[in-house]
């Protein structure tokens, strides 16, 4: 275990010697910072042998380093083994960044390399600042790796498909006039977009170049008088041409958009996102005009959802939530009768979604996670490590689907068996901290910081926390985590706050996570509407797009205010007005007792 690694660092580092550089940073990430990397963008993985999600590797002449967070321990310390590489346990005590590690080991006049496209420009910025002054190069012209990889996999390039109008609500015409009105008002003349979601918004295209987000690999540039898209030749069909070009886009090689930016007029200001675009193109355009760094555009707009979004959201929802439910309750009656296990029974709610019609995939990797697994609040079970399910304690199913008509996101936490009185209390608080924030009530200008607490207040009146976001925006057949907004109690400077709009989607997903026991979490999606207007303001409000019951055999109202067994009943009461029509027989009766008011004598 580990050799072939072992001798894939060595050949790096021999590399690195003849092209004179001293620490080279392989990040998981493709040209875009894509949530999800295809395997063509996957040299970290190829060169160090672990397959997690999110690490970053770190070369140099003497040693190897690799950076994960607690998703991974576990498993990067047994995929490093034998490699020679050094595992880094980013924020455990005494571990160093990986900014502060070059700090301390990079010395005068030594070289950083990486390959430019693959590196924000945030992260490259932050290093600029760290060797100011301290005579050290930064080098981002070469993938020095790639040399190493000679059976890597193509670069994705699926069929560029349209969005309808009927079906997005606003024409790409529209569009480009509301980023030009940004753009006259910020002072600035063009517009470069690298992230993959923004840019699909603003044309109304999707295709499937990365996993669970339907995106096409492609950059924008966009002035007050032209519109260039840079996708793949290959993956635009003729009618997409067609369409683009009724739109009046301009369309250049995906390939060229370094020749392109080196050679067009610049005239103006560039807008351009330094944590939404790589370190090469931000520094190419850096040379050649004065730059607005700020948060695209596009992000805002594109979380708004309009009246005819929003309209095939809520349909698609509702289906969604049938299908989810169906699943819920042959999972409470099949459990220790039948054989099944945390990938069995994935697939089966993955083949449950598929036959919704509108159908196109998953959202995101189904996480079925059985017991202890689940206090892992990102576990993945996979075909070497997986747990079989029995009647006994606590199921956590967090997934999605994309659909024609929208991008879905749930999570819930069944109860199989015996459940301590513990785990009563937690499921218990866990609903009442959803179901609070859902029913809350506030005023316009308030950010998702504002109103985190109200989630959290039953944990923390308990002295309980859970170790993640309450919150993120979701995509419209996009990617199902989308900013700006989102729901964290914290105060981050790198994480600009945004007001709550009307008809921006944020999840509500509180949790609780007992190492070695269990792990809970109920997720529901709403949709931000407006309330009363008075005197005070204009106050604004959630509405439920989920309708999915929650497990009432996990509920124990001793632990709830009156209040909360009022928000409980009223939602479920709402639970079965939305399904009934899609249940009947025995489901039906199911779902009238996963839907029965409780707390009442």
């Amino acid at each position: 275990m580990g050799m072939i690694e072992k001798q894939r660092i060595a050949e790096l580092q021999k590399l690195l010697g003849e092209a004179g550089i001293d620490y080279y940073i392989v990040p998981t990430a493709d040209y875009h910072s894509s949530e999800y990397v295809n395997d063509y963008f996957k040299m970290r993985e190829f060169l160090s042998g672990f397959t997690g999600s999110a690490g970053t590797l770190v070369v140099s002449g003497k040693e190897a380093g690799l950076w994960t967070d607690g998703r991974y321990f576990v498993q990067a310390e047994s995929e490093l083994e034998g490699s020679g590489i050094v595992l880094y346990r980013m924020a455990e005590e005494n571990v160093p960044t990986i900014k502060e590690y070059l700090e301390k080991h990079v010395t005068e006049g030594q070289t950083v390399g990486f390959d430019g496209r693959v590196v924000d420009a945030f992260f490259g910025k932050e290093l600029e600042d760290a060797f100011a002054g301290k005579n050290v190069t930064i080098t981002y012209d070469r993938d020095i790796a790639s040399q190493l990889w000679q059976d890597r996999p193509a670069m994705p390039a699926s069929r560029v498909w349209i969005v309808s109008e009927e079906s997005c609500g606003m024409s790409v015409t529209d569009k480009l006039a509301k980023v030009r009105e940004e753009l006259e008002e910020e002072g600035a003349a063009h517009l470069l977009l690298s992230k993959l979601d923004d840019i699909m918004w603003l044309y109304n295209i999707r295709a499937n170049d990365v996993e669970c987000n339907p995106v096409a690999l492609s950059y924008t540039f966009v002035s007050r008088e032209k519109a260039v898209l840079f996708p793949q030749s290959e993956a635009l069909t003729e009618e997409a041409k067609a369409y683009l070009e009724k739109n009046g886009v301009l369309c250049e090689d995906y390939h060229h958009i370094a020749e392109y930016l080196r050679g067009c007029d610049i005239e103006g200001k560039v807008w351009c996102s330094s944590a939404d675009i790589n370190y090469m193109l931000y520094k190419l355009v850096q040379n050649r005009a004065e730059l607005v760094d700020r948060k695209n555009p596009t992000e805002l707009m594109k979380a708004v959802k309009n009246p005819v979004e929003l309209e095939h959201i809520r349909e698609c929802y509702l289906r969604d939530s049938v299908a989810l439910t169906k699943f819920l309750f042959w999972m409470k009656e099949n459990a220790g009768k039948i054989p099944m296990d945390e990938l069995s029974v994935a697939a089966k709610l993955d083949g449950m979604r598929a036959e919704i019609p509108g159908f196109l995939d998953l959202s995101f990797p189904t996480i079925s996670a059985y017991k202890s697994n689940a206090a892992m609040a990102h576990y993945s079970a996979t075909e070497e490590h997986f747990s079989v399910i029995e009647a006994d304690g606590f199921y956590l199913v967090d997934s999605g689907g994309q659909y024609e008509g929208g991008t879905t996101d749930v999570t819930r936490t069944i109860a199989l068996g015996a459940i301590t009185d513990e785990m009563k209390l937690h499921f218990t608080k866990v609903a009442c901290a959803m179901l609070r924030l859902a029913d809350a009530k506030f005023l316009y200008g308030c950010t998702g910081r504002n109103l985190d607490i109200v989630a959290r207040e039953p944990l923390w009146e308990c002295g309980l926390d859970y170790k993640h976001g309450t919150g993120h925006g979701i995509g419209y057949i996009l990617n199902v985590h989308e900013g700006p907004h989102s729901l964290r109690w914290q105060y981050k400077p790198e994480m600009p706050e945004t007001k709550l709009e009307e008809g921006m989607l944020v999840s509500d997903e509180p949790g609780m996570y007992v190492q070695d026991s269990h792990g809970i979490r109920t997720e529901n999606i709403v949709e931000i509407v407006k309330e009363d207007k008075n005197e005070y303001g204009q106050f604004m409000g959630f509405r439920h797009l989920t309708y999915v019951p929650i497990d009432l055999d996990a509920i124990d109202t001793q632990y709830m205010e009156p209040s909360d067994i009022r928000k409980l009943n009223a939602y479920h009461e709402n639970v079965y007005a939305k399904l009934a029509p899609y249940f009947q027989g025995s489901e039906l009766e199911m779902l009238k007792k996963a839907t029965r008011a409780v707390g009442k004598d």
